[in-house]
């Protein structure tokens, strides 16, 4: 189940922007459509609060959910013009993104000590996403519709072996719907603390440089002349697989505050090694970028989850995981898509045949100051909260 999850995602969704400037979408369409993920991340909490939490069981929802996208991925695969593209992939956010807390859910109704057994189940879903990569890369289709029909092919194996899955009955059935728990309404109260409210600003902010890196990477190592670019840029998710199980190493000497710093250092240096780097003498630069990804993620990402867990109260520890994934996953890389859209825009310049060139060393440096700036911030109101707590 979970490797089949994420080989859906990781499939068709690295080489989009790919497949879209081949088709002549410049950079604010291929933006605008990154940008539905982003705003399935924002309304499934409303779905799954709602609906599959109340009225039916997890595993079915989760089948209905992925047959029901299957369609709508194939459908897009053919959908040629921007406006169109825009509103079918927005369709299928709305079906993908509740399916992410599903497969979470089904997992945790089955183990014993979630600690020590998630994990192992999770990686799977990392496998699985470099599996996709390695196909796609591999097959040479990164410029064409073929990865999505793929993605659309593995959804429907996983729509139909969800129904298989042990019965996963909702945990709120017969409970009254309530807006506030809709709308974790008591995690916004945790905002009442200034050095929750920092962090969770902070966690904002930056996902808006981090949104350059997953919607136009793929992209750029491919006008750079990098060959297999989607099978190499699972290195990325190889060395996360790698800072995964280093990771209480490194929080037991540096910290949470210390650890969520270096994330966002990472995610400065990997743009600044693309801006600076070649596909020639430098593309080490363009290794060591993708590589960071372990870093990046980890560091930033895991470990904000686990500050999260240790400076919510246990009453609120689950809605305070979900408001700051909807202001992460949703808000910020909704705001990061529209703005890493817009800059690719100003430095493409358009060829007689319809393709566009694009200037990436002054479009990488954007997000790389981007990305200092709120590091600096983020690290002086950090600070602040210190001496004020003491």
């Amino acid at each position: 189940m979970m490797f089949l999850q994420f080989f859906i995602w990781g499939a068709w969704f690295v080489t989009l922007g790919t497949y879209l400037s081949g088709m002549s979408f410049d950079g604010a369409q291929i933006g605008a459509a990154y940008s539905t993920m982003p705003w399935g991340a924002l309304i499934a909490p409303f779905f799954v609060g709602m609906v599959a939490d109340r009225f039916f069981n997890s595993e079915r929802v989760l089948g209905v959910c992925h047959l029901i996208g299957a369609v709508i991925l194939y459908y897009s695969a053919s959908v040629t013009e921007a406006n169109a593209l825009f509103w079918a992939l927005f369709a299928y956010a709305l079906a993908y993104n509740p399916t992410l807390a599903l497969v979470n859910s089904i997992s945790f109704s089955q183990m014993d000590d979630s600690a020590k057994q998630f994990p192992a189940i999770r990686v799977l879903g990392t496998i699985g996403w470099i599996a996709a990569g390695l196909l796609v890369g591999t097959m040479g289709i990164e410029s064409s519709a073929l990865p999505m029909k793929i993605a659309a092919a593995a959804s429907v194996v996983l729509g139909i072996y969800s129904f298989f899955l042990p019965k996963t009955p909702p945990k709120s059935a017969g409970q009254k719907v309530t807006m506030r728990d809709v709308l974790n309404l008591d995690a916004l109260s945790l905002l009442k603390d200034r050095s929750f409210a920092v962090f969770a600003i902070g966690s904002m902010l930056i996902c808006i440089p981090l949104a350059f890196y997953y919607n136009f990477t793929n992209l750029f190592l491919n006008e750079a002349g990098m060959e297999n670019a989607a099978g190499k840029m699972t290195l990325g998710q190889m060395s996360e697989i790698f800072f995964m199980v280093v990771m209480p190493f490194f929080l037991a000497r540096l910290g949470v505050k210390k650890m969520l710093l270096f994330g966002m250092l990472a995610w400065a240096a990997r743009y600044v090694l693309f801006a600076l780097g070649n596909s020639d003498s430098l593309i080490f630069m363009f290794y060591s970028g993708i590589i960071l990804h372990g870093i990046c993620y980890d560091f930033f990402f895991v470990t904000g989850h686990i500050h999260v867990d240790n400076v919510a109260p246990k009453k609120n520890q689950a809605s305070a995981q979900g408001f700051i994934a909807l202001i992460t996953y949703g808000l910020g890389l909704l705001i990061g898509t529209k703005v890493s859209g817009v800059v690719v825009k100003m430095y493409e310049t358009e060829l007689a045949s319809g393709d566009f060139v694009h200037d990436w060393k002054s479009i990488w440096l954007i997000p790389a100051v981007m990305a200092a700036v709120i590091i600096v911030v983020f690290a002086i109101f950090f600070k602040e909260t210190e001496k004020r707590s003491q």
